[in-house]
């Protein structure tokens, strides 16, 4: 994975580098930002970067990394599979039934499953990696074992005489005993590691963690980088490359998705639809047995449903200032905000917001989604029709 593989993100890609070339480079970097707009592309191009994996107008006279002993062709083959011996990756990861009782999973139980990942995309979500272990409904989480085993690696010299290089993806689902003994690992780190760790809620890891990281914020992707990458990879024309681009909204992803007519969003999408009309017409019985189908949904599913409901909410709002371009839905959701975007007010759009906010603290929470979801949609029924 190289820089100019990144799908936009020019200003993320240049202070990288220029950290390197200034000889600044901190021990903990934090890279952190919305889903689909590059934070994993940016870990796994500039690890490359540092272990070896350049092209020739990447060197600069002024790039103390130019005076390293190993060749570059040797390090491009290690990171093509992932396999470099100074790269350590360290992800969410579930237990499996197989596993025993006491058997703390950690991320070496699925390297091969990981490797897969990245070999086919760096661009990916949790559930599609949720999906690539089989997971149905467990949360997926980084335990003790984790930090642990960092230790363990991170006590040996580089093997190749350069850096070594942590790539933490999901810090914030670190459970409090292995956040603890990052901590420590963060306060001493060993000589020449960098720890990448690329999170979509930052403010979910201890403050202590947060303050030994230099952070940078990956914004959401410009619409004609994204355009850009729609043509080259996807063989679209500029002009079906810019309608998505722009309904993207900054995220490689939803691009992606935008492609994909069978995708997750039109299953959230119907389940809005159903639940609104619903609500509308106080059918408790017809409800209970939605709150009953989206209860029957994994935990990570969920959470994903209810994040889109606050996309709907805030985009059916938006949509009574008559501003175009203040939107972003597709046809299929904008068609039907025509009907229902007045329904969403002043009075109410808050209320629901925090509703879905708080509905999905209690599904990571492991709270009974029944009682969540009914719950949800009795408080629906009165928000719908504060005026």
């Amino acid at each position: 994975m190289k820089f100019k593989e990144v799908i936009g993100q020019e200003k993320a890609r240049q202070r990288l580098k220029q950290m390197v070339q200034e000889g600044r480079l901190p021990h903990a970097i934090l890279l952190y930002g919305k889903p689909g707009v590059g934070k994993m592309a940016l870990a796994t191009a500039f690890a490359s970067y540092l272990l070896g994996d350049l092209d020739a107008e990447e060197i600069h006279d002024s790039d103390p990394l130019k005076l390293r002993n190993e060749p570059s062709e040797k390090a491009a083959a290690m990171l093509k599979t992932w396999e470099h011996p100074d790269l350590f990756f360290s992800f969410p990861t579930i237990k499996l039934p197989g596993m025993s009782a006491d058997h703390k999973p950690v991320s070496d139980d699925f390297m091969k499953e990981w490797r897969l990942m990245l070999g086919k995309d760096v661009y990916f979500t949790m559930q599609q990696w949720m999906d690539a272990l089989g997971a149905t409904t467990q949360q997926a989480i980084i335990t003790a074992g984790e930090s642990d085993a960092l230790n363990r690696k991170l006590s040996f010299t580089s093997s190749q005489g350069g850096y070594k290089v942590v790539i933490m993806w999901m810090p914030e689902r670190m459970n409090t005993e292995c956040a603890n003994k990052l901590l420590k690992l963060l306060e001493e780190p060993p000589t020449k590691t960098l720890f990448l760790l690329v999170a979509e809620e930052p403010e979910k890891l201890l403050e202590t963690i947060l303050s030994r990281t230099q952070r940078i914020e990956v914004k959401n992707i410009d619409t004609m980088s994204l355009q850009n990458a729609l043509v080259a990879k996807r063989g679209l024309t500029e002009q079906d490359a810019s309608r998505i681009a722009r309904l993207a909204n900054g995220s490689w992803q939803n691009a992606l998705e935008a492609l994909d007519s069978d995708n997750e969003n039109k299953m959230f999408f119907d389940m809005f639809v159903s639940l609104m009309r619903l609500a509308y017409q106080r059918k408790m019985m017809e409800l209970k047995k939605w709150s009953e189908k989206a209860a029957g949904m994994g935990r990570e599913k969920q959470k994903r449903m209810l994040t889109y409901f606050m996309h709907m909410v805030r985009e059916s709002f938006m949509f009574n200032f008559n501003m175009p371009e203040l939107n972003f839905m597709t046809s299929e959701e904008e068609d039907f905000a025509k009907n229902f975007a007045k329904f969403i007010n002043e009075a109410n759009v808050m209320e629901l917001t925090e509703l879905l906010q708080k509905n999905i603290r209690d599904i990571g929470q492991n709270a009974n989604a029944k009682i969540v979801f009914f719950e949800m949609t009795l408080q629906i029924i009165i928000s719908l029709n504060r005026k």
